[in-house]
């Protein structure tokens, strides 16, 4: 029987043991750890898993592109991508720093609680605080696609406009609006906003309480750091769909599970054919998927 090999390309010099860990526990049989990847030296790897197999045995060779640097991380996929030629290639899953899988899981709660599938998604507002960094550009790209009105914060309204050029790339349709945090049209958005999302960096307060009481309308606050202190005053780690007030509430590891879940799926994902490219939106509905059931 042919064997699952999954490799990892990791852009950091020591590949991640949480990837690794997750990948042989999601079915890999074999997991082969390159650190220290680059855009200039993946090409022979990516040979490597491209010319050994042959015929349908191509699917049980996949690869996993991850690193805490996301821009290089991105660059390495794209190399992988264009080495492929017809179907002489192997499936490949992005997620650096853990920001796809985390990013499609915050959707995912969003979803269970905001009409996020259909056009009135079109009626939401959304804020995402810190979202210029990697999860945060991604919850809202995620988010426009699906109609949302979104507005970026970030500490200058000169990265936010950066980022919401960069998805606006992406997702030509996106209703985005780009705000420097604590200015007085970041706090007229939180005043409208359905959905709040903190995806700012470890332990950095980016709504607290004053400002989560003018930010009455909001029907759903996820915070996606884990380190005190809360990103969100008054939601801690462990909370998941927890009624705070007229409002529902995640924490980081809440909103945990459901990534872990999309993670061991999107390396199941990998195996079942040869051609798959796994980015932020394949993995929100690989996730959806897994919430139907």
């Amino acid at each position: 029987m042919t064997r699952k090999i999954l490799i990892q390309l990791d852009c950091d010099q020591q590949p991640s043991t949480f990837d690794a860990v997750v990948a042989v526990d999601a079915g890999a049989e074999v997991l082969l750890r390159h650190g220290g990847v680059t855009p200039d030296t993946v090409v022979p790897l990516v040979h490597g898993a491209m010319f050994t197999r042959g015929g349908t045995d191509l699917a049980s060779t996949a690869i996993f592109v991850g690193g805490s640097d996301v821009t290089v991380a991105e660059a390495v996929c794209e190399r992988v991508r264009q080495t492929f030629f017809g179907p002489v290639r192997v499936s490949v899953l992005l997620d650096p720093a853990g920001a796809n899988t985390t990013a499609s899981a915050a959707v995912v709660a969003a979803g269970r609680h905001l009409p996020l599938h259909g056009p009135e998604a079109e009626g939401l507002r959304a804020v995402v605080l810190g979202g210029t960094g990697p999860v945060g550009q991604r919850v809202a790209r995620l988010l426009a696609r699906k109609g949302v009105a979104v507005a970026l914060a970030s500490r200058t309204v000169s990265r936010a406009d950066a980022a919401c050029a960069r998805i606006g790339e992406a997702v030509p349709d996106a209703r985005l609006e780009p705000l420097a945090a604590g200015a007085a049209a970041c706090d007229a958005a939180l005043r409208e906003a359905d959905l709040i999302v903190a995806a700012g960096a470890a332990g950095v307060r980016l709504l607290d309480a004053p400002g989560r009481g003018r930010a009455a309308r909001a029907r759903v606050l996820i915070d996606l750091n884990a380190v005190p202190p809360e990103g969100i005053e008054g939601i801690a780690p462990a909370d998941k769909a927890r009624v705070d007030g007229a409002a529902i509430v995640y924490g980081a590891l809440g909103v945990g599970g459901t990534k872990m879940k999309i993670h061991r799926a999107a390396i199941g994902r990998l195996f079942a054919a040869n051609d798959a490219c796994l980015d932020a939106e394949d993995l929100l509905a690989i996730g959806e998927s897994l919430e139907a059931r």
